[in-house]
Formats: structure tokens, sequence, C-alpha cells
């Protein structure tokens, strides 16, 4: 007998067989649940997906838009180019990364192969400009420059450049009109980066890989509008590549254009009056320092009075913003980034900051009227004013009596000022203040004139400026107390003793900071735009207006028209009265007062112009020039750091822009025919059954017909003060009161 069954398997083997058969069966249950997931659960899903690997896109990139002048000249448009391009993709896929085929290039193109490579690698922490910050997927630019030999030869030879393509497209062009440049105003493009690509997936306005995007100015504040929608046609394709057929088309849409409140021809002759003020500064001798005057950047606004419309915004130094289109060079970028450009990317209009001067008097005589002191009421100007063992001096110890703050402006007093904000800072507990005390007119009416906030102007990255009020010397003091604390020595030398006197009492309102404070010194900031609104308010009875730039948007097709209406900001608080008596100081100082002497024989009875002289003092380097003038039409605002005084280093520019604007000549007279704007632009360019915007020719140059017809303005080029106006200057670039080496308590540390 055996126990072997008939089968001839063991017991054990039987149970390897089961075992065996229940992992098959078990792998074939989960083999057939996976496929039904896959093919009936979710199979409508994964044929989506698969259908889309066998689509390819082909973008079509829009028309951006232009931008145009309130009389419809282009500042911004676009023209065809031959733009040879290289794809990264490509040429990674060659052994040595494509700098063979980069090599060849550079040689047609007659550029360096430094050069070229320079413009293909992507931007990072660690790679300096030129680089590529756009998506590494899209064709990166080489030239937009290249002739029509040259693309010959590379589409002729493409065997010879792989990844490279040589092709006309549309880019954009910035054609000067006139002359004016506008580069600040307008800004600039450059490619859309995939972080940019990711954040915006999901929004109303999504990037394609091929689009260009605004950086700065106009380009980035309206780039929505003016970027348009880029087409794309999605093709079928099978798995060799080949088309079977087109899946879906979405045409291109053009971008709107954009119409500006900015006049070409007044931004020609408010640029040119800008440089020409700066260069004649750097002829004129500074007593102070030993040296000319540096005059290193300036700003100049026009804007219309009644609604806060720019017609012109000048900053200096400046620069060519098609430096940009088809990609900035190493040579360029550092031009207008390295140490010694005096970085002319910034708009010193919006971004320049600065101690106003004599400027912020019109805010310190509406605090004094609102503290309780009558604007006809008779303060004493006297030559200087004593605190203690400090002398606070008016300019050259200059006595004109007990005199209203009508005549205070005029004349640009210091010491009248001196004496109100002094009683004012004791009224208010001094510098040990008991809780709820301080009334704080000086510091509240700045802020309610608008200053230490944007003006909310639509163009990017504005400044604020600052009202060094209690608040901000807290957190001032609290942010620097240790590093002052650390360096100040008690008889240390100059910088040393303010440190030391900050470290012990920094986060007060010490008296000499109110008594600087009221002409505009010591730590307080203002940006010109902020100036054109305060002064424009003045102009027009008291509404501050944001200051705009846009003034419509017109569809490509010329069939909707989106009108930018001006937007009140508030009103100053100031009563009709004041601001009567204001405008009257104001018109005094072109008269009789300390601008007088830049603008005699203007037509006053005609064209009345009102203004108000600044010279600000900043430690370590020359004043800085301030102008802020009005007309019932206009406030022209014009600043010039390191280059003298207000009326002395910009009043004869700050003339000249007004003869433009006028047709004033230089013996006073006035020819409407070659006046550029007497009055505001109310109506928009026209637009043709076509969609395209008519433009006027600019002929001529703007600036060199002024120029011309103030040949016979007998205070052009006259560095002398003349006989009979109320102020004595010494030779030279000079205006208004300054202290010489004699500040309060407090004052003495170095102002921004």
């Amino acid at each position: 007998m055996t126990n072997i069954p008939e089968t001839g398997r063991t017991p054990r083997v039987q149970i390897r067989l089961v075992v065996i058969q229940i992992l098959v069966l078990s792998l074939l249950g989960t083999l057939g649940g996976r496929l039904w997931y896959l093919q009936i659960r979710e199979g409508a899903e994964y044929q989506r997906e698969a259908s889309g690997n066998h689509v390819q896109q082909v973008v079509d990139p829009a028309v951006r838009g232009d931008i145009l002048d309130a009389r419809g000249v282009p500042l911004a448009d676009n023209e065809t180019r031959l733009v040879v391009s290289a794809s990264r993709t490509d040429l990674l896929k060659q052994k040595d990364d494509g700098k063979a085929v980069l090599t060849k290039l550079a040689g047609v193109l007659g550029m360096s192969p430094k050069d070229v490579m320079q413009k293909v690698r992507l931007c990072d922490a660690e790679t300096p400009q030129p680089c590529w910050n756009g998506s590494p997927y899209q064709p990166i630019p080489i030239t937009d420059e290249a002739t029509a030999k040259q693309a010959l030869q590379i589409r002729e030879r493409s065997e010879d450049f792989p990844g490279i393509t040589a092709e006309p497209k549309a880019v954009r062009r910035y054609p000067g009109p006139g002359k004016s440049n506008t580069a600040q105003v307008l800004g600039y493009l450059s490619p859309v980066t995939d972080d940019e690509i990711q954040k915006a997936k999901d929004t109303e306005s999504p990037y394609l890989r091929s689009d260009m995007v605004g950086r700065s100015g106009i380009e980035r504040t309206y780039d929505k509008v003016l970027r348009g929608k880029a087409g794309v046609t999605r093709y079928e394709v099978d798995n060799l590549g080949r088309v079977i057929g087109k899946a879906k088309s979405d045409a291109a849409e053009a971008g709107s254009n954009l119409v500006t409140s900015i006049d070409s021809r007044v931004q020609r002759v408010a640029e040119y009056e800008l440089t020409r003020a700066m260069k004649v500064a750097r002829q004129q001798f500074d007593k102070i320092t030993g040296t000319n005057y540096k005059a290193d950047s300036g700003a100049v606004v026009v804007m219309e009075a009644k609604t806060g419309r720019i017609v012109a915004m000048a900053s200096a130094p400046t620069y060519d913003p098609n430096v940009w289109v088809g990609g900035i060079s190493a040579k360029d970028y550092k031009a207008l980034t390295g140490k010694d450009s005096d970085y002319p990317l910034l708009n010193r209009a919006i971004q320049g900051q600065a101690a106003p001067g004599s400027t912020f008097k019109v805010v310190s005589t509406a605090a004094a009227v609102e503290a309780g002191y009558p604007f006809d009421g008779r303060y004493p100007c006297t030559s200087s004013y004593s605190v203690g063992s400090q002398v606070f001096k008016n300019f050259e110890g200059e006595n004109f009596g007990p005199i209203s703050l009508g005549r205070a402006l005029e004349v640009s007093c210091d010491t009248v000022f001196y004496g109100l904000a002094d009683k004012e800072w004791k009224r208010d507990g001094g510098i040990n203040p008991k809780k709820g005390q301080p009334k704080d007119y000086f510091y509240k009416t700045a802020h309610q004139f608008g200053l230490g906030k944007e003006t909310g102007i639509d163009l990017p990255n504005e400044v604020t400026g600052r009202v060094p009020d209690r608040q901000w010397k807290l957190d001032y003091w609290k942010a620097n107390k240790d590093a002052w604390c650390r360096t100040g020595k008690k008889d240390g030398s100059y910088v040393e003793k303010i440190a030391y006197e900050n470290c012990l009492e920094g986060n007060k309102m010490r008296e000499g900071d109110s008594i600087n404070y009221s002409i505009g010194q010591g730590d307080t900031l203002v940006t010109p735009i902020q100036e054109a609104v305060i002064y424009g308010a003045v102009a027009n009875g008291g509404t501050m207006y944001q200051p705009t730039i846009g003034k419509a948007v017109i569809s490509a097709d010329g069939k909707t028209v989106r009108e930018i209406k001006p937007k009140r900001r508030g009103r100053l608080p100031v009563s009709q009265s004041t601001l009567k008596g204001m405008d009257d100081a104001f018109a005094g100082v072109i008269t009789r007062g300390t601008a007088a002497w830049k603008f005699g024989g203007w037509p006053q009875d005609k064209i009345p112009l009102h203004a108000k002289t600044g010279t600000a003092e900043v430690y370590g380097k020359q004043t800085t020039s301030w102008l802020a003038t009005y007309s019932k039409d206009y406030t022209v605002i014009m600043t010039i750091a390191q280059a003298g005084t207000g009326s002395g280093a910009s009043g004869e520019a700050v003339r000249n822009i007004y003869s433009a604007l006028y047709g004033v000549a230089g013996d006073g007279s006035i020819d409407n025919r070659k006046a550029l704007l007497p009055e505001p632009q109310k109506a928009l360019p026209k637009v043709r059954a076509d969609g395209t915007i008519a433009a006027p020719k600019i002929s001529g140059d703007p600036a060199k017909d002024t120029e011309a017809a103030q040949k016979n303005n007998p205070t052009n080029g006259d560095d002398q003060q003349p006989a009979g106006t109320t102020a004595s200057p010494t030779p030279g670039n000079r205006d208004t009161r300054r202290r010489r080496g004699h500040r309060g308590r407090g004052s003495r540390r170095m102002p921004s």
C-alpha cells in the first residue's frame, strides 16, 4: 500500500497549487478592476487627456495698442522689423548647448559671440543683465535690427542654424514726436515670466508665453488694456506630428489705444527747459561749497489746475526708451543702473522726494490761520530769531518789520514762520506735552494737504514723501535708537553729536524740529507731483484732484471709447478768504517778490501768474531749487537738486514753459498763433471710420521755436538780481532766505 494519491500529487503539492490558483485569480481580479476603473469610470477623462496629446498650439501674438498724446500723436506704437530669435530648447539638444551655432550667428549679425550668448542665458539671482527673464520655452529675440540680407542668409542656410529663426514681427517703438522723450512716463516692456504666467492663470487676463508686459510707467499701469488677447490656433496631429485637422481657433484681439493728457509739444519744451536750466546752473559758482553747482537731477510737472490731468512730466537725467526694445545690451543696462548713472530709470516727478524749502510755507500759512493767527495780522519779520543760545537767521539778516502773512509769503520771511511755529510748539506743551495736549496744527494741516501719502497718480511706484510728526519721530527713534546710542558722542564730531542728541531725545518733538519744519526743512520730504496737487488746488479755489495721465481708452476698431474722468481727492483745509489772500501774495511773488527778477516784462495784466520760490538745504549737498507756480489754467512745478535757489535755477525755465503755452514773446507781447496750448485740450482725437486715429504732424522743434521767441526777454541769462525787487541776493543763482550754519535745538539731524 502507498500513501501517494492516484493523481501522483502529495498533499503538500496540492496545497501549493491551490495557493497559486488563488494568487492568479486575485491578480486577475485586481487587473480587471483596474481596467474597469480606467476604461469605464475614468475613461472619458483619460480620453480627453489623450486627445490633448495630439493637439499642437500655434500662438498669434496680439498687436499692442498705441499710446497717444492728447491730440492723437503716437508716443508709443508698433513697427514691423526683421527679428532674429533663438530657441533654447533646440540649442540645448546640441552637444555643445548651441555655442557653435550662436558663435556662427554672431558673425552673420555683426555682433560679438559674448553678447549673443548673454542674450539667451536665463535670468536668476546670480545672473546680471543682459539675460532672458521670460519663459525658457519661448523664442528669445537676439536682435530686432536684422537686415534683409542677414535674414536671408539665416533662412537659406537653416541647416547651419538649427533653433534660429528670422522673420518679420511687430515690435514696440517710441518715436519721440517733436523730439520729445517721455521715457519715465511711458515705461518699457519685457517678456512675461513663468511666475507671472502662473499667478495670472486664473485671472481675467491670463498671460501666454509669447506676451510682452509693461514693466514701468503707462505701459505697466494700462498693460491689460494695451496688451489685447493673443490668438491661438490648435491643430490635430498624428503620432508622427503630421497635421490631420484643425481643432479650434481663437482669433487675436488687438489691444486698445490709450489717449493720454500729455501734449508732446509741451513735453518737449518742458524737457528742453529742464535740461538747459541744469546746464546753466552748472556754470554758476556756489559760494558755500566753493565749487560750481552740480545740478545732477531734476523734474518738472505741467498739470491742468482744474482737472489734475498731466500735460507734461519730465525727469532728468533721462534715457531713450527704445534701448529696451528687442532686449537691452550690457552696456546700455549699466548706463541705466550703474553707480555713475544718476539712475535715469527713476521718475523724479513722482519718486524724487526732497525737503521743499519755502514752497512749504503754503502749508504753514494755512496752519497758522487754523491755529487762530489772522492772515492780515502783523508779525515781526526780524533779521533773526533766537532760542536760547541758538540763532535762526533770516536770509542775509533781512528785516522787514511787522508784516502780514501774505507779505511774508511774498518776501519769504523765515522769521515770521519761526515765531509762529515756536509759539504753537510751546502752546502744545513743549518737549514734554501732557497727554491730549498737543494740537499740532502745523503737522495736521500737512496731512490735510495730502502730504505723507501717495497722490494716486496712474503711474506705478509713487513714493509718499514724509510728514515728520510725533508718531513718525517715535517710530524712527525706535528703529535707530540702538545705532545712535552706540555711535553718539557728546563732544564728538558733528555727526556724533547728532547721534548723541537723537539717542537721548530723538523720540520727542524738539523746539528746533518745529522751527525748521515751518519753512520746509529738517525731515520733511515732498515730491513734485504732491506740490502740483497743492498749488493746483490753490489755483482752482481749493479742490485737490488725483493727477492722471490716462485720458481715454479707445478700442482697436474705434467703436468703443471709455473716457477716464478727473477724480477729486478732497479740499484744502482753507477758507475762501485765506485762499484769496494766498493767491494775491503768490501773484506778488511774481511782480515784487522773490521771483520778480526772473519775470520782468511778463504780461501779468493779461496772463496772471502766481509763484512761490524755495531753496532747501540738504546736509552734505548743495541747495535744492524749487519753484511752484500756477496760472488760471496750469500748474508748473520745477525742482533741481544741487542747483542753488528757486527762481535763480528754475525761474527762466518755468517762464519759458508758460511762454510756450500762451505764445508770449520775450518782450511780453502775445501771439496766439504761436501758443501751443492757450487753454487745456478738452476734445479727444478724431477717430476715423476704419478705427485709426487722426494725428496732426509736429513741424520743427517746439523747444527751439520757444527759445527763438525769447531772444528779446531782458531777464533771460541774467545772473544778477535786478534793482527794485525786495530780495537782495548776491551775484549768481539765488533768491530766498537761507540759514547758514545757524540751527536750533534738535535741528542738526541730517535731512534727507
